[in-house]
């Protein structure tokens, strides 16, 4: 057993009613520390032992889960990394449901000020199929997210304020809602726990950093959560010390699992195309050269052998939406049971499949990184990768959801001439050019002209995106750079532009006589079915605060009077210290920058090509899957016996792809028909066929010069553009 520090069970204690209970004296406390700390474990223990059979219907944890759930339960921070499908949501759903056992035991806490536990987790998928299974177990649980009703979101709202909601999940993208944020500081008894999924998120390092996933760590602090854990199935050494920065997590509350699975057949084949006259691209994007759709790749000839010999449900993994649905159809066509299921379905459609796919109605799904996350499916047989996974991370995370039922299940990876070329669209079109960076900063820094230090400027990240050609995920990691790095600005809540509401028969009895009710009486604007209010002059006008104000609107429509509607956000940025102001400071920032987001791109490019040595290493897959992740096959095996380099004893070899020199008058086509000069890499994606938000705007993926280039190498495409583009004199430069 671990020893924990008596007071830890004390931790959500306020010190009016620590005062009232009997405490012991130093010199007892000191006597009998570790025996009460032994005690109080022990009973920890034998409670989440109870709640796992109660209410799950397990004898016993598994892996390192009762070491952890012990952790959060004595008040601990603590970090979870296990692979998928090793049970990481038991270890915040039992504490979850043991809080207010506890509570009743130690008398601190009454009923109604039992405070929830709160799971930020980035998919809706996950978390509508998390909340489903909890309450088939009789545990109160639900989820915040845009599919919800109006009248759906007051239940939830009612269910927080009673004290009845055991477990709420919301996306990392709510805590930008600043209605949202101010009801969970009021929630009766407060965030008692903090979960958040897929953890490797928060870090620089990790292999999908997303910027949002930063304002988590600010969120523990602002609601004064009592506990984190954090949990992640692919985090390496260096992400999982990252995680433990950020979240002030102590390395005795690091748990690990290993990612090995013995009954995962780790297989990969190597095909070329069949028809060597016909473009690849044509190929992979879904129209042959007769115009036909592409049943005539090998891979579909070894994909159809592949789940003859493997019956079973099963998910085919590809990297671009219509590709999702041409599988679908061919498969289908070919007398299979199949589905497709990408992020630009309706929402509606995506559900409809989930469960589809869950009950066992749809054998297969063709899906985009869209589909899986949080997919609790024991019996999936097989997971199919057609083209390659961006990282090493991926990979495993997307493999580890077949076979959790512990029957042998099939991982195919197939590598083909085009293999990579994706990961290169996906990878380089995050870069922007260094000039459109520049223009980005001095565009930043006239929001801000006129603002001092600690005041507030605001701007739309949608805007400039679409002016200055940068996708919004390289966008938002601009802002954490000039955040983390440079100490610039930080951003604090964003506000809505725009609040309207439509009243119901409450509002009008007008019975809230508040000074921020009566300033929303006063101020909002019937027009024809809705009410409109400028929150911002009513603040200025009425001397109120404006949160005070957005906090009513909230609890107007959390009681009913009102359906509340808001949209524009605008992000807003404090000023930390004085912004740059002459030529050479900002060009001191704007490289910086420009250099760090090349780095990135380099770094996405050796990730892939981290998934394709591991597949065609001359070493064992399973091994070298481990030690990506700093861990070692079990029993200090060197080879696992059962994957594709064990069974034949040699590497996959991919075919290689046959790249075409350029040429003057492959170059001048390409300026022909875009007219641009102005930036040397937009017309390298153009010709590469990598879409941003220019090339969209000026639909030139509509064009015949979009990926009329994509059998030659980027880099060198982005010299050509550049020398032809500095012959124009249009531009000195490239990027």
């Amino acid at each position: 057993m671990d020893d924990f520090d008596f007071d830890d069970v004390f931790d959500d204690v306020d010190e009016a009613k620590l005062e009232q209970l009997e405490r012991p004296t130093k010199r007892q406390k000191s006597a009998h520390s570790t025996e009460n700390a032994q005690e109080v474990n022990q009973s920890h223990q034998a409670l989440a032992e109870r709640l796992l059979n109660e209410k799950f219907g397990y004898a016993t944890f598994r892996y390192e889960q009762a070491g952890a759930i012990q952790r959060v339960l004595a008040g601990q921070n603590t970090l979870v990394v296990f692979p998928t499908g090793a049970g990481k949501s038991l270890c915040y759903q039992i504490p979850a449901i043991a809080f207010p056992e506890l509570d009743k035991a130690d008398g601190t806490r009454e009923p109604d000020v039992a405070g929830v536990t709160l799971v930020v987790s980035p998919l809706i998928a996950l978390m509508k199929d998390q909340v489903d299974a909890l309450r088939k177990r009789g545990i109160s649980a639900n989820s915040i997210d845009s599919t919800k009703s109006w009248d759906e979101l007051q239940n939830i709202y009612a269910s927080l304020r009673r004290s009845q909601l055991r477990i709420l999940y919301c996306a990392p993208e709510r805590l930008n809602n600043e209605g949202f944020i101010e009801t969970i500081k009021y929630v009766p008894g407060g965030i008692r726990l903090l979960a958040v999924d897929e953890a490797h998120c928060v870090s620089e390092w990790g292999h999908s950093f997303r910027p949002d996933y930063l304002k988590v760590a600010r969120f523990v602090e602002e609601i004064k959560a009592e506990r984190v854990i954090c949990l992640t199935a692919t985090a390496t050494p260096r992400v999982a010390k990252d995680i433990c920065k950020i979240f002030k997590i102590e390395e005795s509350c690091v748990f690990k699992t290993s990612s090995y699975r013995p009954n995962l057949k780790l297989h990969a084949q190597a095909i070329d195309f069949t028809n060597e006259t016909q473009p690849w691209m044509d190929m992979m994007f879904g129209v042959g050269a007769s115009g036909s759709k592409t049943e005539d790749d090998k891979r579909f000839e070894a994909l159809f052998k592949f789940l003859r010999d493997h019956p079973g449900p099963t998910l085919v993994y590809v990297a671009l939406q219509h590709q999702a649905e041409i599988h679908a159809e061919v498969l289908t066509r070919h007398g299979f049971n199949a589905a497709a299921f990408h992020a630009g379905m309706k929402t509606e459609e995506k559900t409809r499949i989930q469960g589809g796919f869950m009950a066992s109605q749809i054998n297969i799904v063709c899906a985009t990184i869209a589909f899986g996350m949080g997919i609790d499916k024991p019996d999936i047989r097989n997971v199919v990768h057609w083209d390659l996974s961006s990282t090493v991370e991926e990979y495993s995370q997307q493999i580890g959801r077949a076979g959790r039922d512990g029957k042998t299940s099939h991982c195919m990876f197939y590598l083909t001439p085009s293999s990579f070329y994706l990961r290169e669209v996906f990878a380089r079109g995050d870069l922007p050019s260094r000039e459109a960076l520049k223009r980005l900063m001095l565009d930043i820094l006239s929001h801000a002209t006129g603002k001092l230090v600690n005041e507030v400027f605001k701007l739309s990240h949608y805007s400039q995106g679409r002016d200055f050609d940068i996708r919004p995920s390289p966008l938002s990691i601009v802002y954490a750079v000039l955040e983390l790095h440079f100490g610039l600005f930080r951003a604090v809540t964003p506000e809505y532009s725009s609040y309207k509401f439509e009243a119901t028969k409450a509002y009008y009895s007008k019975s809230d006589q508040s000074r921020e009710a009566r300033a929303v009486f006063t101020s909002a604007v019937k027009k024809l079915k809705f009410h409109d209010i400028d929150v911002n002059a009513t603040a200025r006008t009425m001397g109120l605060n404006r949160l005070d104000i957005v906090k009513k609107l909230n609890q107007f429509n959390e009681r009913g009077m009102i359906k509340l509607q808001t949209k524009g956000i605008e992000h807003r940025y404090l000023i930390l210290k004085k912004l740059p102001e002459t030529d050479e400071e900002l060009e001191a920032v704007v490289d910086k920058l420009y250099t760090d987001m090349v780095g990135q791109e380099r770094d996405a490019i050796r990730r892939g090509r981290e998934v394709m040595d591991l597949i065609t290493g001359s070493r064992c897959f399973a091994r070298s899957l481990s030690e990506h992740f700093g861990m070692s096959l079990p029993n200090g095996k060197t080879n696992c016996g059962h994957c594709t380099f064990c069974y034949t004893g040699r590497p996959v070899r991919a075919p290689s792809r046959r790249l075409t020199n350029t040429t003057r008058a492959t170059i001048q086509g390409v300026l022909n028909s875009t007219g641009v000069r102005d930036d040397p890499r937009f017309l390298a994606r153009v010709a590469y066929g990598i879409k941003s938000p220019r090339v969209t705007a000026l639909k030139l993926d509509k064009h015949s010069a979009f990926r009329s280039l994509a059998n030659h190498d980027f880099d060198h495409l982005v010299r050509e553009f550049t020398a032809a583009c500095a012959a124009s004199g249009t531009v000195t430069g490239g990027g």
